[in-house]
């Protein structure tokens, strides 16, 4: 199990670093990424995007971010996994949003890769941290 969290382990770094570099690493060429967002008024949308539109998205800057991951469900078969997660991101050490985070990985020449990543975000309901 160790190992299938090594690549998210590798993102959440890459996230606090602000580096895409280090995101991308750890995900397939091929990778997707797909965020359901609701919105404090109420509204939701969907967007899916590739796993480079996706690293691109982290720049470096002057704020801290910090993803956390609260009782992982892991589940393996082989060279498929799948993990969730309910998480809390964090700005400067203040919650800016949660949700369920849910990684689609696959191991190829012994090393598990993220294929894709699903998130929900929320500003509502979050748990402080």
């Amino acid at each position: 199990e160790g190992q299938v969290m090594a690549p998210i382990n590798a993102m959440f770094d890459g996230l606090a670093r602000r580096d895409s570099t280090i995101i991308l690493a750890a995900m397939r060429p091929d990778a997707t990424a797909i965020v359901a967002a609701e919105k404090p008024d109420g509204t939701r949308s969907v967007r899916r995007m590739t796993g480079a539109e996706f690293a691109a998205g982290v720049k470096p800057g002057p704020e801290r971010f910090e993803e956390r991951l609260s009782d992982p469900a892991i589940e393996i078969d082989g060279d498929i996994a799948m993990v969730w997660a309910p998480y809390t991101f964090l700005i400067d050490g203040k919650v800016h949003h949660c949700g369920v985070d849910h990684f689609d990985l696959v191991r190829e020449s012994g090393s598990w890769k993220v294929a894709n990543v699903t998130w929900s975000s929320r500003t509502t309901g979050c748990a402080a941290q």
